[in-house]
């Protein structure tokens, strides 16, 4: 008989653990859509602002796709498993995908309202993380807020005026 693994003993009861890593896992559904949205628009973007939209989502994607190891490890190290799969993602996630190819600054737009859904999703999860006393999960989500906030304004910026 395999030996079993020791109980998790981090300083936060299971069950602020498994609530922390359930909304930890909405955050990463989040982040995988805009991710997946993020990238099409990179491919499909036309129009005479190409070059430099077709950059900046490009920078934007690959940031994405860094923080999602980010998010599921912090989710492994609270003891649960990362959710995973298109099927499961989109099912957490309080983002939809994109429906076909829209206009260079409806893609703007979008963009605009994933990264403010997911701003709104990581507020949620991180009054979990800071009643708990979990300044790791806090401390990431709290980086992740800034840089949602931050590029939902860059975009938000490009639909003025």
């Amino acid at each position: 008989m395999a030996d079993s693994a020791p109980e998790i003993n981090i300083g936060l009861p299971e069950a602020q653990r498994l609530q922390i890593a359930e909304g930890l896992g909405r955050v990463l559904a989040d982040t995988w859509v805009l991710y997946a949205k993020t990238h099409g628009f990179h491919w499909n973007v036309t129009g005479p602002m190409f070059n430099s939209l077709h950059l900046m989502f490009e920078g934007q994607y690959n940031e994405l796709w860094l923080a999602l190891d980010e998010i599921a490890e912090r989710i492994r190290s609270l003891g649960c498993p990362a959710p995973f799969g298109s099927g499961t993602y989109l099912a957490l996630a309080s983002i939809t995908e994109a429906q076909g190819v829209p206009a260079a600054m409806a893609m703007v737009r979008e963009l605009v309202d994933g990264h403010e859904a997911v701003a709104r999703t990581i507020r949620g999860v991180f009054t979990m993380a800071d009643d708990a006393n979990d300044q790791p999960s806090a401390d990431l989500l709290t980086q992740r807020l800034q840089i949602h906030e931050k590029t939902a304004w860059m975009l938000r910026s490009l639909l003025e005026g």
